[in-house]
Order: structure tokens, then sequence, then C-alpha cells
């Protein structure tokens, strides 16, 4: 059969303390209702509908402009009136032959092995429930089975007595149904509880009085299964989060400095022997080739990293191809378009934007390069500028192999220096530079005698 997935997704989350609605919160710097998302398209759902509310326009603005291509139903509910009432809200969405799994915007870990699992323990014509074992199970619903250990319904702690108050086994709200179970079943809950709402779980008592069996499966990590309520919970998601995915570059046989000081914000493909020192943050899809250096506190967003590469100190690479064997850094900034050819170099304090720097070229400190094409083997001096922007377009500087820019020199662009050209220091280049020549445009060195340097005004004679 066919599987539906109804995500709950309409609550406020008034104990965010924010005007971001609930299910947009950020875990690894994306949205926890598009973690549930990605989830779902691993499970090749045949339908995915959304019951928003809070904040609705703004959640399917975002998660739309986040899921272009895919085909996500959105339904609205209106007013909060429990879980079974939302639930309710997509029934005229499913196909009657389909099962229908329910999900939560705000339980962002929950993990395409653990759904795999609970649709084959669960079979057509049965209804199942995922539950967890606490310690601590307060303000839980508590899953209480008979002697065989079949689910016979969930009791809310509101609504629990002394004795079921003491199980430990809990109730996660995900649930699992023939979706034509669950358009008979829906209706005849009611709100007659201590909170005045429609109970979901009521439908395990429903399922029960129709002789369904309820099928209770235990997840193995709590984790997947906790909800965000408020930013302290949300913090310790993002940090069982970023453990894992640590742990997942460890296993692709990464070095880490310190596990726990690694942020991954997208994904990382990393191959045999990369070092990654303390603080680095990797957003978006990034991939490091064979022996890359990171160095501590670096950002770096959609790279990719040629093999043998060094990223030393403090660097912020956006956007970046960076070839085998290079050199970049200290405190270096490489935006987007930025492409380095193999054992090119880059120091520090030194920015790029849609360059490509050639083939053992180097730029080692205090540097502006943009829109600019270099040759190989190109040195380019300390405090050096491609003056590419005129205020209204950006123009292309174009620099031969073999060319030596002398330092705090300024090339502006559109210009071009020849192969094995060399730039004078301190010279503004606006004219091509022949090839094999020196180029330069200082004016006359003039000593004057008997200048005296301005001295500080007496604030107190005024």
């Amino acid at each position: 059969m066919d599987l539906n997935v109804v995500i709950l997704a309409a609550g406020k989350g008034t104990r965010m303390k924010s005007s971001l609605p609930k299910v947009l919160q950020p875990l690894a710097k994306k949205p926890m209702l598009a973690h549930v998302l990605e989830t779902c398209f691993e499970l090749a759902a045949h339908k995915i509908i959304v019951v928003y509310g809070h904040g609705g326009e703004r959640v399917r603005g975002e998660i739309t402009a986040r899921f272009p291509d895919r085909n996500i139903h959105w339904v609205e509910q209106p007013q909060q009136l429990g879980t079974g009432h939302a639930v309710r809200q997509a029934m005229d969405q499913l196909e009657t032959n389909t099962r229908t799994l329910v999900l939560y915007g705000d339980v962002p870990l929950i993990s395409e092995a653990t759904l795999s699992r609970f649709l084959n323990e669960v079979q057509p014509g049965e209804c199942g429930i995922i539950t967890v074992k606490r310690e601590d199970p307060t303000g839980y619903g508590r899953v209480v089975r008979d002697h065989a250990g079949v689910v016979r319904e969930i009791v809310e702690e509101k609504d629990a007595g002394k004795e079921i108050r003491k199980i430990e086994e809990i109730n996660t709200g995900i649930m699992l149904a023939d979706s034509i179970d669950l358009q008979q079943w829906l209706p005849t809950i009611d709100n007659r509880n201590a909170q005045g709402e429609y109970y979901l779980t009521d439908l395990v008592r429903i399922a029960n009085q129709h002789e369904v069996p309820v099928i209770g499966c235990r997840v193995k990590d709590p984790i997947e299964v906790e909800g965000v309520n408020d930013k302290a919970q949300l913090a310790r998601l993002e940090r069982r989060l970023q453990t894992a995915l640590a742990q997942r570059l460890l296993v692709q046989g990464a070095i880490l400095a310190d596990p726990q000081r690694i942020d991954i914000r997208g994904q990382v493909q990393v191959g045999q022997d990369c070092y990654i020192d303390i603080n680095a943050v990797f957003e978006g899809h990034n991939v490091l080739g064979d022996n890359v250096q990171i160095g501590p506190n670096c950002v770096i967003e959609n790279c990719r990293i040629g093999a043998n590469t060094i990223i030393k100190a403090n660097c912020v690479l956006e956007n970046a191809v960076i070839g085998t064997d290079c050199e970049v850094g200290p405190y270096a900034r490489m935006r987007p378009g930025t492409e380095l050819a193999q054992r090119a170099k880059v120091g520090n304090f030194v920015e790029t934007k849609n360059i490509f720097l050639g083939k053992g070229s180097k730029a080692n400190h205090l540097t502006y390069l943009g829109d600019t094409q270099t040759g190989e083997k190109v040195n380019i001096g300390a405090g050096t500028i491609t003056c590419n922007y005129d205020g209204a377009n950006k123009h292309k500087t174009i620099i031969g192999d073999g060319a030596f820019i002398g330092s705090n020199s300024s090339l502006v662009a559109p210009v071009t220096i020849g192969a094995g050209a060399t730039i004078g220091a301190g010279s503004t280049i606006t004219k091509p530079a022949a090839d094999n020549a020196l180029t330069l445009t200082r004016a006359k060195q003039v000593t004057i005698e008997g200048w005296q340097r301005p001295k500080k005004l007496d604030n107190n004679k005024q």
C-alpha cells in the first residue's frame, strides 16, 4: 500500500519566546520541519501533507523555497484544538487504499531507519505507535498494555491515576494506521478530557474497540523522538545532532581535534586522513580530498577542496573550488567564484571573489582580487588590489603567466598584465602592461627642505 505522511506543524511554540514559528526554529541551521520532511523524502512517501497554523504563510513560504521541486500538500488548522483535530484536517487529502504515518514538525531527529523498521513491523490492517521508555515519564502520556503486551490505550498524564502514572513507557505521538480506518475513527473522537482537546491517542482505544491490533514499537534512542518546546531543548538536540554528525566523519576516516567542537550545518564528504581542528563550521555541501587540513576557527561553505591542501586558522571560504596542494590563510576570505589551481597560495588578510588563481601562483598577504584571471606562477605583492568596480559595473583583470605585481599596486580594470611583466611597487595601472617589461607609474621623488609636520593644537589656549 502507498504511504501518506501527515506532519503536524501548527503549534505556536509560546515557550520559544520567538517571533519565528516553532517549526522554523533552526537545528544545524535548518528548520526543524525541514529535517522531518527530508526524512519523509527518504521514505519515498506517496503524499506528504503538512498541517500548518501559526505563522502559516511564513512556514509555507520558507519550506516551499527550500524544496521547490517537492510536491508538498498544505492544510490549514485555523484553531489548535488538539492532535486528533489536526490530523482530521488532512483526511480529505488521503486516498482510501493507503496507509498514513503521523509525524511532528517539532520532533526533528526521527530517523529513516527507525521509521522503516516501524513500517515493516506494523502490517496493513493494523495500527501502530512508537513508544519510548523514560526513567522520568512526567508530563507524557502513558502506554497501557495488557498482560500479553498488547497496547490497550494511551492515557494522558492529566487524566491518569496514581498507578498509571507509575508506567515508564510513554507515547511519542508517532502513529501509523490504514487511511480508511482514520477516516472512520477520527470523527468519533471527543474532547471530554482535562484539556478539552481532541486527542489523537484516543485512536488506540478506538482501534481496540474495532478489534484492530495495536502494535507498540519501542524506539532504541530516545533522542530520536524528543520534541522541542523551548530554546533549552533545541540547544540539547543541536549538541546531540552535532555529536552524531561528528561521529559519521570519524567513521569516514577524518581526524577531529575535538569531536565536541565542530559544527556541521549541511553535508561534509571527506577523503582519507583529513584533519579538522577545533571550532570548524561547515555549511551547505562540502567535499574534502585526501589529507586536507582545516585549521581552527574556519568557516567552510559549499566548497570543494583538493587533496593535500592546507586551510590555515580563521579562514572563511564560500562557494570556492580549491585545487590540490594549495595553501590558504591564515585569515583569508575566499568569496563565491574563487578557484585556485594546483599549488596556488593565498595568505593572510587576502580577499578574493570571482577569480582564478593559476597553478603555482601566490598572493601571500594584504590583497584584494576580484574578477581576475591569473596565469601560472604569478607573484602578487602585498597591498595589491584589482579595482574591478567602477561604481556601476564590474570589469575584469587578466594577468599573464609569470607576471610579478609589486607591492601596493592598483590594477584598474578592465586591464591586462602581460606574461612575464613586472609592475613596479606603488603603481596604478590603467593601461595594458607589456609582456616581459617593467611598467610603473611613480611620480619623481622629491625632498622638501625645512618642511615641518603639523602640530597638535593646544586646546587650553582656544
